[in-house]
């Protein structure tokens, strides 16, 4: 089993950044594929970055791209999603997920394991 834990959200004006974490605990992820996805109120859960288990893949969706980055550091068992010029439309709870299968996941049933996720919000 693996419990994954978000840290880092909070409120940030327009144009600000904000650093997620998802940090994992019962065994190691360095082999697991891991994503971070989003839900606002009243939408559904959609995809925003993902990478395969050796780091070396990574893509994000349209409306974050050049502007977030996800990252992981195996030593600490953790992942990261640094967030720049945030805007209002990323304001969403933020989840990260992780799943043993090879490869790069966009959908959210590809992946097994999920944390409780954190919000954030962007004012205007």
């Amino acid at each position: 089993q693996v419990q994954l834990v978000e840290s880092g959200g909070g409120l940030v004006q327009a144009g600000g950044s904000l650093r997620l974490s998802c940090a994992a605990s019962g065994r190691s992820i360095s082999s697991y594929a891991m994503g971070w996805f989003r839900q606002a109120p009243g939408k559904e859960r959609e995809f925003v970055a993902a990478m395969d288990w050796s780091g070396g893949r990574t893509d994000y969706a349209d409306s974050v791209k050049d502007r977030f980055t996800i990252s992981r550091d195996n030593a600490k068992n953790t992942v990261y999603l640094q967030m720049n010029s945030l805007k209002p439309e990323d304001t969403a709870v933020h989840y990260c997920a992780a799943d043993s299968s090879s490869g790069i996941h966009y959908l959210w049933y590809e992946y097994r394991y999920w944390g409780q996720g954190t919000q954030v919000t962007v004012s205007s």
